[in-house]
């Protein structure tokens, strides 16, 4: 098969940018987005030119890392998946305002040492799984991405929400997303207006219903705070 790919090159996200068109030819139907990337990127060091960037490590749809934008939808048209499975530097994209969220907040407060008995804390099954289904978010970045609005409240709701469904997030569950929402509105993501473009394109099919539990433990959180508990 015979492409033709218009990047984006960006020397870094100070320089201006600019689409650039590249032939690739006779790539065989088994091979993924990014392995045609790999070639691509051996023509241009065989040329003596700037290779293309762009992020990935496992290739297997689990980790994240790779977040392009392929013919203008998050991760390509073929959901659920991410791209590998199909910017600050040309296709690298900036995350670090996703990990300062989960910095403020996405963490528990946890005994150091020896593993706890299993049996120790018991979980409903229904909470378990609904906080199973939450963490399945890879950080990918693919919400914000496609919102219209530039909003990463899907992303955000899936981080406080797992650890709300659970027991060994209760100590911080009013100060987490409290702080997690601060800092994903002084990051300068947009709101949500539920378009659920978000929903559409994660790669892990997390549900937009997870924004309704956001919000609703951030005005728990308000209450709470309000009496001053």
């Amino acid at each position: 098969m015979n492409f033709r790919l218009r990047i984006w090159r960006q020397k870094n996200r100070q320089s201006p940018g600019k689409l650039v068109d590249y032939q690739v030819r006779d790539i065989s139907p088994n091979t993924s987005f990014l392995e045609m990337l790999d070639i691509l990127n051996e023509q241009l060091l065989d040329r003596g030119e700037e290779p293309i960037a762009f992020d990935s490590d496992c290739r297997e749809g689990i980790c994240g890392t790779c977040s392009l934008t392929v013919n203008g939808e998050a991760h390509g048209p073929d959901h659920p998946g991410a791209v590998c499975e199909l910017y600050m530097r040309n296709l690298v994209v900036d995350r670090s305002g996703l990990d300062r969220i989960v910095e403020a907040g996405g963490f528990i407060t946890a005994r150091a040492g020896s593993a706890p008995e299993a049996n120790s804390i018991l979980i409903p099954k229904h909470d378990a799984d609904i906080a199973m289904e939450a963490a399945a978010c890879i950080g990918c970045g693919a919400c914000a991405a496609a919102c219209p609005n530039g909003s990463a409240m899907l992303f955000t709701s899936a981080k406080v929400s797992h650890l709300a469904f659970l027991p060994q997030g209760h100590p911080e569950r009013e100060s987490r997303v409290l702080k997690m929402v601060s800092v994903m509105d002084a990051e300068g993501f947009g709101n949500c207006t539920n378009t659920y473009e978000c929903e559409a394109v994660c790669p892990a099919e997390i549900s937009a219903s997870f924004i309704a539990k956001l919000n609703r433990e951030y005005a728990r959180a308000q209450f709470r705070k309000g009496l001053g508990e």
